[in-house]
């Protein structure tokens, strides 16, 4: 197995859906609505995957201003090829790709909450999310 990195290599709309599936965050992602997926990979700024033979196995998807932020929206490793370190080196590749102060935040799945401290990251108790449908609400 030889894993092949990129970080200028596009991705379809139908690799990134298979992807998500393949890895578990299907469930939590809008896999079903190919537009809104269109648009995720569109605006993405920052994307580093990962190619066992030509197949997408793995990417890590940012929104980032290089410098000061970077919020990590995607880091989806195929189940097939979990446990091997591609996770950790996506990681390694988006941080060489961001300027030397720029903080890497992220909002884990729950399966995945005791994974990301054994990689340097802490938890964050302020992180706040606001639902579209509140909008509405107001």
């Amino acid at each position: 197995m030889t894993i092949v990195y990129s970080h200028d290599k596009l991705l379809s709309c139908q690799q990134f859906i298979a992807l998500l599936r393949a890895s578990g965050l299907a469930e939590r992602r809008p896999v079903d609505d190919p537009d809104c997926i269109a648009a995720m990979l569109a605006h993405t700024n920052l994307l580093i995957s990962a190619w066992d033979e030509g197949r997408l196995i793995a990417v890590a998807r940012s929104l980032t201003d290089f410098n000061y932020a970077c919020y990590l929206s995607d880091l989806a490793v195929d189940k097939a090829y979990q446990r091997r370190g591609i996770g950790k080196r996506l990681l390694q590749l988006t941080e060489q790709q961001l300027g030397p102060r720029c903080k890497l935040i992220l909002i884990a799945a729950p399966a995945a909450n005791d994974y990301y401290p054994a990689l340097g990251f802490t938890a964050n108790r302020r992180c706040w999310v606001r639902h579209p449908a509140y909008v509405d609400e107001v």
